[in-house]
């Protein structure tokens, strides 16, 4: 299981999710439009999600069929 963040992250980047990761797994950089999360460090806890103000932070087995490219636009910011 991994967590996604999807297109509602786009131009907001509120990074209430960074705050609450107990391991740091969420990052990007000032000129990304939206943050990501890191599948090989995140341990699944959820706490991102609950704490996004614009709920773009999925389960990649529940993301909504129009986000799903997120997936691999997530996996790609990680092989920078």
């Amino acid at each position: 299981m991994a967590y996604i963040i999807t297109e509602p992250c786009i131009g907001t980047k509120d990074k209430s999710c960074v705050d609450v990761c107990p391991v740091d797994c969420i990052h990007g950089n000032d000129d990304d439009e939206m943050l990501f999360i890191d599948p090989e460090v995140c341990i699944d806890c959820g706490a991102c999600v609950s704490a996004c103000p614009v709920e773009a932070i999925y389960v990649d087995s529940d993301i909504p069929e129009k986000w799903k490219n997120y997936i691999e636009i997530n996996a790609e910011w990680y092989k920078k």
